[in-house]
């Protein structure tokens, strides 16, 4: 038996049939420091609220699967040390040794999954790290999206990886990749990548239609939503490319690997952009919120 707790918001909007969107939480223990770490998933929380759907922070604290986070839990969580950063291949083992870890976009798929959640909202997937030829190093997360159906809300990739070969991985996997509203595929803090979108979808109705779509077809994995940060708060690519080619070396020249790498740089980046990519980083997910819950909205308006 799966140890899983509903917090009482989503146990009630599970009995009332009400749109619900799952959100990660390595983006509050791994992501940004205390207390921006809290305030940004209340935020998060919020703008999913107005937007007519119910949010469901997942973790896994003392060996139990929580799906939705109480004030008092995510406030914990939020100033938790030495926190699991959980995927696919360990969430089962910190079940299993009552250990406390936070989900990535692999783990909260799974937990969306296994709660009836359709719609996740993140700030950007995993995806093939650069120089993955000699590394191999590839993110579990297009593997999830490939054999779990979740609609997942993204900004695109996260802008430190090779964009070029992890659409190629995606498209291998036969995993929808959708741009919102334009053609070329986003680049999470900037809206251009110079990738051209396979699918392009201006609407939520569209969106939520292909995922019952995949469904009645039989068809494995979910969807991937690549939507484009307001344009008011990105950074372009072109001051962008120098600060993460720095951050790279940085990270080669220090050993730095596996899942030490996408924080790692991160932070360098924070540092090099005297703050920029977190408040684009901030209000990207925030605008990913909005249109999960407006997915999630329609499809209750959806044969199941």
């Amino acid at each position: 038996m799966i140890p899983m707790d509903f917090s009482p918001g989503v146990e009630r909007a599970r009995h009332e049939g009400l749109p619900l969107v799952a959100l990660e939480s390595t983006i509050i223990t791994h992501g940004m420091p205390w207390p921006r770490n809290a305030e940004t998933a209340r935020r998060v929380e919020a703008e999913i609220r107005a937007h007519g759907a119910v949010p469901a922070t997942m973790a896994v604290m003392d060996g139990r699967l929580r799906v939705g986070l109480a004030e008092a839990e995510l406030t914990a969580l939020a100033q938790a040390k030495d926190v699991a950063k959980l995927s696919r291949a360990d969430m089962a083992a910190c079940l299993a040794t009552g250990g406390t870890g936070a989900t990535t976009v692999a783990a909260t798929m799974i937990a969306a999954r296994l709660a009836g959640i359709e719609v996740f909202a993140t700030g950007g997937i995993g995806g093939v790290h650069r120089g993955a030829e000699l590394s191999f190093d590839i993110s579990a997360d297009l593997q999830e999206l490939s054999q779990t159906p979740v609609t997942v809300v993204a900004a695109g990739a996260k802008a430190i990886l090779d964009l070029p070969k992890t659409l190629e991985v995606l498209e291998t996997l036969g995993v929808p990749v959708i741009a919102v509203g334009q053609d070329e595929l986003p680049a999470f803090w900037s809206r251009a990548s110079g990738l051209k979108a396979p699918l392009r979808m201006d609407a939520p109705t569209q969106i939520a239609a292909a995922q019952r779509m995949r469904r009645a077809l039989g068809l494995p994995g979910g969807q991937l939503v690549a939507n484009p940060i307001p344009a008011e708060h990105e950074i372009s690519a072109d001051i962008l490319a120098p600060v993460i080619a720095q951050a790279l070396q940085e990270a080669q020249s220090q050993g730095i690997s596996a899942k030490a790498v996408t924080p790692f740089l991160l932070s360098r980046i924070f540092d090099l952009t005297e703050g920029r990519s977190l408040e684009a980083n901030i209000e990207l997910v925030l605008n990913n919120a909005r249109l999960a819950a407006r997915i999630a909205v329609e499809l209750t308006r959806l044969p199941a």
